[in-house]
Parts: structure tokens; sequence; C-alpha cells
């Protein structure tokens, strides 16, 4: 028979407590529901403006700077198969339940530092990838001499120079890129500057640190073009070394090379095809969803300064697979910024 007297607390702590009042003694928990709830009321996911992981949206962020912007940059001419990650901010925004507690890391970033969905980067031309570049660079120079660390969303994995160029001018960061490619392409057809290519060039440019830089689960047929990784003094984890080392051993590696500021920069084609069907460039064999959240929690504590999210291609997945994954991985970048040992330093 049930303890009469534990049953009346129950009933006293949860029976009549509308939306949380009263229930929760954890303080995290206490700061989520007062951020998500006015009484009885939650905030309908789908009702009003979609921002992104559902952050109150800045038009102005450089009057009203928040400590963490998210920001979008719908350009995907850099692209060498299949057009169509300039639609990926606006998928990743329409994903309307993202958060805003992260359970395995105990945290809401939302509720621990200001978070803003603060635009796109403003780009004076659809047609020129370099103008594009130009453009990303200074507005995001800007935004980080205000004091805005950023998690940004693509757009092709291109538009991740130009954001190195601005976060890497006083000292070169190292990085943690998970990715189903290494993107260290020379020049071909007449440019350096495609999504294949960013990270040479970020080296080569002085932005990018090639020893404190691990990339992870790098697979398909182009490795011929990657040897540029290797003979910088990038570690390579390819996909086939990843599933036989296991998720924990590759955190181990990531977080003895990322060593003092880093950037991560994720490419949804990471994630095998199977889960994460939207993207210009899929490579069977990839990670697992729940792989990518274990390797991203892993990374906390690593003084992320800044990160993206690219590749998106929404139009070639139905079932809006993708756009979830993605808009999670936003959301665990934003967690690695809060937990990074330099933010509020």
């Amino acid at each position: 028979m049930m303890d009469q007297d534990r049953l009346a607390g129950l009933k006293a702590r949860f029976g009549a407590a509308a939306s949380g009042a009263g229930e929760t003694e954890d303080p995290l928990f206490r700061r989520i529901i007062d951020s998500q709830f006015q009484g009885d009321r939650r905030a309908w996911p789908f009702a009003g403006i979609s921002t992104f992981c559902g952050a109150r949206l800045e038009a102005d962020p450089l009057a009203n700077p928040p400590e963490i912007g998210l920001l979008g940059i719908p350009m995907d001419l850099g692209v060498t198969n299949r057009a169509g990650s300039r639609l990926g901010p606006r998928a990743l925004r329409a994903v309307e339940r993202i958060g805003p507690y992260e359970p395995a890391l105990h945290m809401a970033p939302l509720t621990e530092a200001r978070v803003a969905d603060i635009g796109d980067v403003p780009m004076a031309s659809r047609f020129s990838l370099e103008q594009c570049h130009a453009d990303i660079e200074a507005h995001v120079a800007k935004l980080h001499e205000a004091g805005i660390r950023l998690v940004s969303a693509g757009g092709d994995h291109s538009i991740s120079l130009p954001i190195l160029k601005a976060l890497g001018r006083d000292r070169p960061l190292g990085m943690v890129h998970i990715d189903a490619h290494a993107d260290t392409g020379g020049e071909y057809e007449g440019t350096r500057f495609h999504h294949g290519g960013p990270f040479r060039q970020a080296v080569l440019e002085g932005v990018l640190d090639p020893d404190r830089t691990i990339q992870i689960g790098i697979r398909g047929g182009a490795g011929y073009l990657w040897e540029f990784s290797t003979a910088s003094g990038m570690t390579l984890l390819p996909m086939h070394e990843v599933a036989a080392m296991g998720i924990p051993a590759v955190i181990a590696r990531a977080r003895a090379v990322a060593t003092g500021p880093i950037y991560v920069s994720f490419d949804i084609d990471a994630v095998d095809p199977g889960f994460a069907p939207g993207t210009g460039t899929p490579e069977v064999g990839g990670l697992s969803p729940i792989q990518v959240l274990e390797l991203l929690r892993g990374l906390a504590g690593l003084d992320v300064v800044g990160g993206d999210v690219v590749e998106v291609a929404p139009q070639y997945d139905g079932s809006t697979a993708t756009a979830q994954i993605g808009a999670q991985v936003m959301f665990q970048l934003a967690c690695l910024l809060v937990r990074a040992p330099s933010f509020r330093r």
C-alpha cells in the first residue's frame, strides 16, 4: 500500500501546480520554466516568426550586441555538385522544436547567455562568389569587433573561409572539422574559393593553425584531393578509422589536438545520407545522429570561439530530417560557446 504521507506530499507539490510552478527544485529547470511559460501559457512553437533555435530576434546586433549571435549566410555559389544550400538558413529557422534544454550537458544556453538570431549577412551580389566572400568577411569582422560570438548557418562550405579570415586575423585558430570531405583542395576551373578548398586557403592565409586542426569522418572517393591536410600537419581521421576507434577515442584525440581558441565547422554531409539526404554531395557510410550528438557533447570545455553548420539543401529532403539535424547541431554549438573557458572571461 502506498505511503499516504508521501502521496499527500506529491499532491501538494505536483497536484495543482500550473506549468511547473513550485514543482522544480533545480535552479536550471527553474530558469527554463520562467523563460518558457507566462503563467500557465507556453509559447506556441508553430506560431510567430521563425528564428534559429527559437532565439529572440535582434534586428540591429551592432546597436544591441548579444553575447552569442546566430547568423544566416544564404550563399551557395561555391558548390561543385547539387546547388541549394542557399536555402539552408530558412530551413533551419523553420525547425520549431530545438532546446531549450541540453540533457547530457545539463544546460540551457538561451537562459545562460544573451543569445539572439541576428539575421543574415547582407550580400551585394547574388552572382559573384568573390563579392559574397568579401561581404561575409566584412560583416563577421564587425560582429566580432562588437564582441559577438557566432554560430553561422550556410550556405555552402566556402563560407568558412571568410569567417576564419575575420576571426583569425589576430591569431590563427585551431579547428574541429566534422565532414565527409576534407575541403583542402586546390584551384580548379579558375577559382580557389569553391566549397572543396576553404581550409587550404585558410592555412595559407595564416588564419588557421593546421597543427591544432582535426578533421573527422572523411570518406568517399575524393581522397586524392586532400593531401594538403596531412602535408600541412592536420590530423585527419577517415570515417573507417572513426568507426574502428569509437566516438570516445575520437573525442580524446580531438581534445588533445584542438587546443587553445578553436572553431568548429560541421558539414551536414558528415551524417550518413540515410539520415540526412538533403545535401549537395552525399557520401554513404557516415555518422549517425546519436554519434554526432555524442561527438559534439564531448567537445564541451574546449575553448570554442565560433562555429558553423553548412551544406543543408532542404529541397533534396521532403522529410525535413536534414534540417532537424542541422538545427540541433546549431544548438549544440551554442552550448559549446557558453561552456568555452574564454566566454565572459
